[in-house]
């Protein structure tokens, strides 16, 4: 009999790649020159029949980095103030690294290669993360450079829905548009349409 405490890597169940979903909050929606506010992690776990569960989230406030564009009405979105006292903000580089050890951390224990970004508008949060590991000079970075698993795609085909908060109430999930737009709620919801997603086909599919 398999006990509470047993532990079933992802590793076979996404061709070695482990889903990492990543949300990020910005001065802005370019990432060549608008700065990097706020990034959040959510790590996966798998149970005994193979479905997908949200886990832990790492998640850290990040200074801007000098000379960085930040467009006061992405400020007004997303109800930042880069320059706060209490943010407890830390470096990109810092921040960074402390995720990446997570995710390598995670990468070992699940039997996996590669980490793979899962987001919500998949491609603005890998080009941001991307240029803040180009900034930052960080040699090793776990995530595939171009590879995502898209949650707008996901949810489109599983809801016809695309906006995030559309989605999460066809998947009823629960949406609080007071706490949208920070980068740990953001995540997790992303977190958990996905594993719903991917659970709802694998036992439809008898996968």
């Amino acid at each position: 009999m398999q006990g509470s405490n047993d532990f079933f890597p992802i590793g076979k169940r996404f061709r070695s790649f482990l889903p990492v979903v990543i949300d990020v909050e910005t001065g802005g929606f370019n990432h060549k020159t608008d700065a990097l506010l706020q990034i959040a992690a959510v790590f996966l776990r798998m149970d005994e029949k193979g479905l997908l569960h949200r886990d832990q989230t790492v998640t850290h406030h990040i200074n801007p980095f000098p000379d960085s564009n930040m467009d006061p009405e992405s400020l007004k979105i997303n109800g930042i103030d880069p320059y706060h006292p209490l943010r407890l903000a830390v470096d990109e580089k810092e921040a960074l690294q402390s995720i990446f050890k997570v995710v390598r951390q995670q990468i070992k224990q699940n039997e996996c290669t590669r980490a793979i970004l899962v987001g919500h508008n998949a491609a603005f949060d890998l080009n941001f993360l991307n240029a803040a590991v180009e900034r930052t000079g960080i040699k090793r970075n776990p995530f595939h450079l171009f590879s995502t698993f898209d949650t707008v795609s996901l949810a489109g085909m599983a809801y016809g829905q695309t906006v995030l908060s559309r989605a999460v109430e066809a998947a009823k999930l629960g949406w609080d548009s007071s706490e949208a737009h920070s980068a740990i709620y953001d995540a997790e919801k992303t977190a958990d349409l996905f594993c719903e997603i991917i659970n709802r086909w694998q036992m439809m599919a008898g996968i």
